[in-house]
């Protein structure tokens, strides 16, 4: 095994509502990469001044701000726990959680007969 190649573990995790550390948006993760896995055009896309690195988990959220709902891919180092217990409005999260009442969200099991 090359020991140059660590990989993190992740410090958030599915279902965990979340914020970004900078910009005004939160949301619920429901997929985790180990380390980034999207285009270098979105990688560039970003200013290079905040530019993350590529070596730690990323995170898919169904996010919102003020406006609108969407799909977010977030480095940890730019996440926060979001621990404000505040709905969120995603249409997408209800089709694949419920609800805790501690304010996190569970996968549904889905069952076959």
């Amino acid at each position: 095994m090359n020991r140059d190649i660590m990989i993190k573990a992740a410090k958030y995790h599915i279902g965990q509502v979340v914020k970004h550390r900078v910009y005004p948006f939160r949301g619920v993760i429901f997929d985790v990469d180990p380390e980034f896995d999207n285009s270098d055009e979105w990688y560039n896309s970003i200013p290079e001044d905040i530019r993350p690195k590529k070596d730690q988990p990323f995170y898919h959220l169904f996010a919102q701000n003020d406006e609108t709902e969407y799909v977010a891919y977030v480095s940890e180092q730019n996440l926060l726990e979001d621990a404000s217990n505040e709905p969120l409005r995603h249409p997408e999260i209800d089709e694949i959680f419920v609800k805790n009442p501690d304010g996190s969200y569970q996968t549904k099991q889905i069952y076959h007969h």
